[in-house]
């Protein structure tokens, strides 16, 4: 095996999400501290059911789709997140696919406001059939050490004035699955 046969190194962000009381105040703290208009998405994730991490099929109204394999720790400090992305080019044959050899999870709707500060990105959700969100992703580099975005998304929690009981240690598959709770 040559070294471009060799599979691509999964990537790695630390990650934090949690419950959202007031969206138009977040959007102000975002606007103001990244200076710039989010850039709007609306997002099908279909999840799979698999043995290890998790598996969703993303589908991005007007810019294509991915499948996206990750695996994270459940818990409320931020957390490590390692990840594969692969651009789709047919997302209805590969749902159906995956659906049928692995069966579908759980389908979750979100409408997603992406700002982007330094190196993290803020994610302002709101999700069908959940409510409002904010989900901090700090995006590292190979050579980053994880504590460095540990305490960028630590600094970020505490500046839009977030605190523990509003941390969503899963995901939002999760809480669907869960009735929300």
């Amino acid at each position: 095996m040559t070294p471009s046969d060799a599979p691509a190194a999964p990537c790695r962000n630390v990650e934090w999400k949690g419950r959202l009381r007031d969206i138009d105040r977040a959007r102000d703290i975002a606007a103001a501290l990244c200076g710039a208009t989010p850039e709007l998405l609306h997002q099908i994730d279909t999840y799979f059911v698999c043995r290890h991490g998790r598996l969703k099929l993303r589908e991005i109204d007007g810019q294509g789709s991915q499948l996206i394999a990750y695996s994270r720790a459940d818990q409320t400090e931020p957390r490590a997140s390692d990840y594969s992305i692969v651009p789709v080019a047919d997302a209805n044959a590969l749902r159906q696919a995956l659906a049928t050899a692995l069966g579908e999870r759980v389908v979750v709707d979100k409408a997603r406001e992406v700002y982007l500060h330094a190196n993290v990105r803020i994610h302002l959700d709101r999700v069908r059939s959940l409510g409002t969100f904010i989900e901090f992703e700090a995006v590292l580099d190979a050579a980053e050490d994880l504590s460095v975005g540990e305490a960028q998304v630590r600094d970020l929690v505490a500046h839009f004035g977030l605190v523990a009981s509003d941390c969503v240690p899963g995901s939002y598959s999760d809480l669907l699955l869960t009735g929300g709770a």
